[in-house]
């Protein structure tokens, strides 16, 4: 009597292990699905947070070039406005060569002619100071300034010992600039260094 328990838990525990062993194999599936699919889904997750910085750095990339683009439209327009006047301007400059002229070659001596060349004289200040309201400055050196190739155009060159080498000697037609761009340079003779009379 002892030994039908015993005989009995001993059955029981065998019947037991194969039900073990198929629930281990069954949980072992279960497990091996479960990562798996963990392993798709992080794949997916990384795949998708991919193409996340991706799309955000093309959206910033993006962004960049309307900025850049939209700072070279104004830029464009600045300078459209800026120099619309120039080729304008530089049709204008002979007029006002033309008044300097007259002013020069004028006989101040005959009072006749004075309200005549008072009448030059304040239509050149006029044109002037219009010019001027557009940007468009004078570029008159003074005698013994340096000679600038920005500004300056040498026409000759002639020896001179009172004044240093490529200081300027006498201006011989004014130049104009627009906005600070040269419109037209100012065409001047300049010392030559060693007293050598040159023509540029």
């Amino acid at each position: 009597m002892s030994n039908e328990p015993q005989d009995t838990q001993a059955e029981e525990q065998v019947e037991a292990a194969p039900e073990t062993q198929e629930q281990q194999a069954e949980t072992a599936e279960v497990v091996d699905e479960r990562d798996q699919k963990i392993a798709e889904l992080s794949a997916k997750l990384a795949a998708s947070e991919a193409k996340v910085t991706e799309q955000q750095d093309s959206v910033v990339r993006a962004k960049a070039e309307v900025e850049n683009i939209r700072r070279r439209a104004a830029q464009d327009v600045e300078k459209a406005h800026k120099f619309a006047l120039e080729k304008f301007a530089g049709e204008l400059l002979p007029i006002v060569d033309n008044l300097q002229r007259a002013l020069e070659a004028a006989d101040k001596s005959n009072e006749a002619l004075v309200p005549m060349i008072e009448g030059i004289e304040l239509t050149q200040k006029s044109f002037d100071n219009t010019l001027g309201k557009f940007g468009i400055e004078v570029v008159a050196p003074a005698q013994g300034d340096a000679l600038n190739p920005d500004l300056h155009q040498a026409m000759s060159m002639l020896p001179n010992p009172d004044v240093a080498p490529n200081a300027i000697i006498d201006c011989l037609q004014k130049g104009y600039t627009i906005n600070g761009r040269l419109l037209r340079p100012a065409m001047v003779i300049v010392s030559a260094a060693g007293g050598v009379d040159t023509k540029a």
